[in-house]
């Protein structure tokens, strides 16, 4: 036998292509080394401001995560450590913090939590009242355009809640997201209570893009950037605690003694932290909410939406006296701020809290780990006058059983049904004979009672 060996010739290269089109990692690794760049040393030094600096030692809360087997490695968190020095560069922020990492299908987010300085998120809150106002003054001039003819409908929607002002309720802090460190910081929009509703009844993976549209019944209102926006309120109200007594109302608050009504608070100078041991204490006694309890209105103060404003009320002031009064809707209350977490619901016969040390060999130099078993992927570790809160998942509440979506709602009726408009079978040709037989009858009688009368009133 001959063997025959059959070369392969490489395909042909263009000799004027001296580099290969660069791939993905070698795309975010340029931009990620913008990151590593020092300042030049001709800069001149920026004058040190007496407030406290708001970048926070995130490596040092990795450490204590990583000792529970929890975070996302040092490399990445240097990444994200370094972007946050970026965010804090750019704007005027007061404190600002790692909120977590939300998986996605193509791409995740990177979740940084800030606060504006006082004064300085007013021109961005006069940038989005002036964009409202050019996209209501667009949809005036489309309505002028429109046949005034067409008749108008007497269904009125349900009145629309209003959502929170920033720096209150869902929308006390401000949130960026970013898909990977080095990347441009994007800032989420303020969350709505249609949102926050609509959230809860759905559950939708997140893909990365901002701007995907989220497709479910109930029709979400919005893109993925609110479904993210609203997902990150749920999930800080339900997991964000922290050990008691580390925060207290203020001293000049009037309102009750229990909490309710309240909505701030301030760190309690004086705070002795708890033993180990006492934070992993079943009763989980030791550990509150300071983030306030979402209502099912989906915002955190109930309002009244049978109160209307002058202008609904001049405008709807003849209709209201042809229609009924509706019921007065009953107020909502929730749990008050800093409520201990022992009285969260249990999830499916578990505690909603699970509590254990970062070691049980070395246990009088651990740290205490909460997971919370409603929301996989949220967990706090606490150490003296440490502790912090952590997401990592993929943004969806448990559920014991497979998410099902709601059925559609039954069809209604066109018009009520009755005699006057419900259809009958078609006569026959001897029913219609019979029919004008008797109406013959009846009228050669009325003729007949006609000529009757006529001649009585002559014979009179």
């Amino acid at each position: 036998k001959q063997w025959y060996q059959r070369r392969v010739r490489a395909p042909p290269t263009d000799p004027s292509a001296d580099t290969q089109p660069a791939s993905h990692q070698v795309e975010l690794a340029n931009i990620q080394n913008k990151l590593f760049e020092k300042p030049s040393e001709d800069a001149e030094p920026e004058a040190e401001d007496e407030v406290e600096m708001p970048l926070p030692n995130l490596m040092d809360t990795a450490h204590h995560f990583e000792a529970a087997g929890l975070g996302l490695g040092r490399e990445e968190t240097f990444r994200i450590f370094l972007a946050l020095k970026n965010l804090v560069d750019n704007h005027t922020l007061q404190s600002v913090r790692f909120w977590g990492k939300i998986l996605g299908t193509e791409k995740n987010y990177i979740v940084a939590e800030v606060e504006y300085r006082e004064g300085a998120d007013d021109e961005q809150e006069g940038e989005e009242e002036e964009g409202e106002e050019s996209r209501d003054e667009d949809g005036e001039e489309g309505k002028e355009g429109e046949d005034d003819t067409l008749p108008t409908p007497d269904y009125k929607p349900p009145p629309v809640i209003p959502k929170e002002e920033n720096g209150t309720g869902c929308n006390k802090k401000t949130y960026f997201v970013c898909n990977e460190p080095g990347t441009e910081w994007v800032k989420l929009p303020p969350v709505t209570p249609a949102q926050i509703v609509c959230a809860r009844q759905i559950k939708k993976f997140f893909t990365g893009n901002l701007e995907a549209a989220v497709i479910s019944y109930p029709p979400f209102p919005g893109t993925e950037i609110n479904y993210l926006r609203a997902q990150i309120a749920r999930i800080s109200a339900g997991t964000h605690i922290s050990p008691v007594d580390f925060y207290k109302f203020e001293e000049d608050d009037e309102d009750d003694s229990d909490g309710e009504g309240r909505d701030s608070f301030v760190e309690n100078v004086e705070f002795e932290p708890p033993r180990v041991q006492e934070l992993i204490d079943p009763s989980l006694s030791n550990w509150v909410h300071h983030v306030q309890h979402i209502l099912p209105q989906g915002r955190c103060v109930w309002v009244n939406p049978a109160v209307k404003t002058e202008t609904e009320d001049f405008e709807d002031e003849e209709e209201e006296e042809e229609r009924e009064e509706p019921d007065e809707p009953v107020p909502e209350h929730g749990p008050p701020l800093l409520n201990p977490i022992s009285e969260d619901t249990e999830v499916d016969s578990m505690p909603a809290w699970s509590a254990g040390l970062t070691s049980n060999l070395v246990p009088q130099y651990a740290a205490a780990v909460l997971r919370s078993n409603l929301w996989p992927g949220a967990y706090v570790f606490g150490l003296d006058k440490k502790f912090e809160n952590l997401y990592i998942g993929w943004g969806h509440k448990y559920t014991a059983e497979n998410y099902s979506p709601p059925a559609p709602a039954p069809t209604q009726e066109e018009y009520p049904s009755g005699a006057e408009v419900t259809e009958v079978p078609d006569p026959t040709v001897d029913e219609e004979r019979a029919l004008q037989a008797v109406q013959q009858e009846q009228l050669d009688r009325e003729a007949e009672e006609a000529e009757m009368e006529e001649d009585d009133e002559d014979d009179d």
